[in-house]
């Protein structure tokens, strides 16, 4: 049992663990404002595409 013991501490001493963690933290940092920007930009996108096709409804091609 001493053995567990003394693995359980270590890892808990262990300094290499919050490097991942701070990582992982970053990394779903950029994940949510790249979301944000591509739901901006989307939004953005569809607003243009829909007034291109209110202005063009009328608009005769046939000559």
């Amino acid at each position: 049992m001493h053995t567990f013991r003394d693995q359980f501490w270590k890892f808990l001493k262990d300094e290499s663990g919050p490097t991942s963690v701070e990582y992982a933290v970053m990394l779903a940092l950029i994940i949510v404002v790249c979301l944000v920007a591509l739901t901006a930009l989307g939004q953005n996108q569809s607003d243009m595409w829909d007034d291109m096709v209110s202005e063009l409804k009328g608009v005769d091609f046939v000559k």
